[in-house]
C-alpha cells in the first residue's frame, strides 16, 4: 500500500477528487482546501492499494499534476486491518500484483546519478579485480563485482531505450564509457607499477592464470550468463527482490573484464587484452538489450493480465 500527498492547483482539485473517489483502490481520501504552500493550492491525501497503483498514477499523469502541483508517494510498511484472504483464494497468481511502474522507474532514475563517487567506485572495483586476477583469487574478483556500480547505468540505459527517451540513454552510455575508461586506465597504471616493482606473482608470470582465463576468453556460456543475468536484473528490480539483484552483480563480467584489459595492456598480453575487451563489450551490450526487452515484455505480460 502507498500513502499519497498532493499539492493540487484549485482548478484541478475537483476533477482530481472525482477521479480518486471513483477508484475502489483509493482509501482514506482527505481534502484540505487551501492548505498547501509552495506551491499554493489544496492538499489531497489518500491511501492507495498496490494493485490499483498503476491506473491511478496514469490518471494523475493525465491531469498534468507533475507540471503544476507536487505528488509525493510513500510506501506503507504495515497497516492494521482485518485478516487477509488466504493465498489460494487469490486467483492463479497467488496474490502477486503488477509492478508499480512509477516506483520502478523512480528507483532506476535514483540509481542513475553519476556523481564522482560513481566513477570512484568503478576505479576501486577495478583495482580490487586486478589484485584478484594477479593472485588468482576468485573471492576478490567476486568482491569487485559487488562493489562496481555499473549496473545502475546499464539498467538506466535499458529503461531509456524501452521508453524511447534519448537523454537517459546518452547520459548512461557516457557514464559507462568514461567510467570504464577510468577503470581501465587505473588498471594499466596499477599493472605497470606491480610489473616494474618486481612484485608480480610467479604463477601469473608463468602463465598460470585460471581466473584471468575465465574472463578474457568469451564464449557461448558468457552469452548465456549475460542474457540470464539481464532477465534476472529486470525481474529483481520490478519485483523488489534485492537478493536476486546481488546475484546479478556477481554474475556479469564487466568490472573484471575492464581490470583484465588494463592488466593485459600493462603486461603486453595482446591476445588477452582483445579477449577482455570483447568480454566487456559483450556483457554491457547484452545487459542493455536484454534489459530493455525484458522491461517491455513485463509491461506486456502485466497489461494482458489486467
Amino acid at each position: 500500500m502507498f500513502h499519497i500527498r498532493i499539492a493540487s492547483p484549485p482548478d484541478v482539485t475537483g476533477r482530481l477528487v472525482d477521479t480518486l473517489a471513483a477508484d475502489p483502490g483509493v482509501l482514506n481520501l482527505v481534502v484540505l482546501p487551501g492548505a498547501a504552500r509552495r506551491p499554493d493550492g489544496d492538499t489531497v491525501q489518500f491511501d492507495l492499494r498496490t494493485g490499483s497503483a498503476n491506473p491511478v498514477f496514469r490518471q494523475l499523469r493525465d491531469l498534468h499534476l507533475d507540471g503544476r502541483g507536487v505528488v509525493m508517494v510513500e510506501a506503507v510498511d504495515a497497516t492494521i486491518t482485518g485478516p487477509e484472504r488466504p493465498a489460494a483464494s487469490r486467483g492463479p497468481y497467488l496474490g502477486e500484483v503488477a509492478p508499480v511502474w512509477e516506483m520502478v522507474e523512480a528507483g532506476i532514475r535514483t540509481g542513475s546519478v553519476y556523481a564522482p563517487s560513481f566513477f570512484g567506485l568503478l576505479i576501486i572495483a577495478g583495482l580490487i579485480a586486478c589484485v584478484g586476477i594477479l593472485t588468482n583469487s576468485q573471492i576478490l574478483v567476486v568482491g569487485a563485482m559487488v562493489v562496481g556500480p555499473e549496473y545502475n547505468a546499464i539498467i538506466a540505459v535499458a529503461l531509456g531505450i524501452e521508453r524511447h527517451r534519448a537523454f537517459p540513454v546518452r547520459r548512461g552510455l557516457s557514464a559507462l564509457l568514461w567510467g570504464f575508461l577510468m577503470a581501465i586506465a587505473a588498471a594499466v597504471v596499477f599493472g605497470m607499477c606491480i610489473r616494474t616493482s618486481g612484485k608480480t606473482p610467479e604463477a601469473f608470470l608463468a602463465g598460470v592464470r585460471p581466473v584471468a582465463a575465465l574472463i578474457n576468453q568469451p564464449n557461448l556460456f558468457s552469452v548465456i550468463v549475460a542474457v540470464l543475468a539481464g532477465i534476472v536484473g529486470v525481474v529483481s528490480l520490478t519485483e523488489a527482490r534485492a537478493g536476486a539483484l546481488i546475484g546479478v552483480f556477481i554474475s556479469v563480467t564487466t568490472i573484471p573484464a575492464a581490470a583484465s584489459l588494463g592488466l593485459s595492456l600493462a603486461y603486453e598480453l595482446w591476445t588477452d587484452a582483445w579477449g577482455s575487451a570483447l568480454q566487456l563489450l559483450l556483457n554491457v551490450v547484452l545487459l542493455i538489450v536484454v534489459g530493455a526487452a525484458a522491461l517491455r515484455l513485463q509491461r506486456f505480460i502485466w497489461r494482458s493480465r489486467a
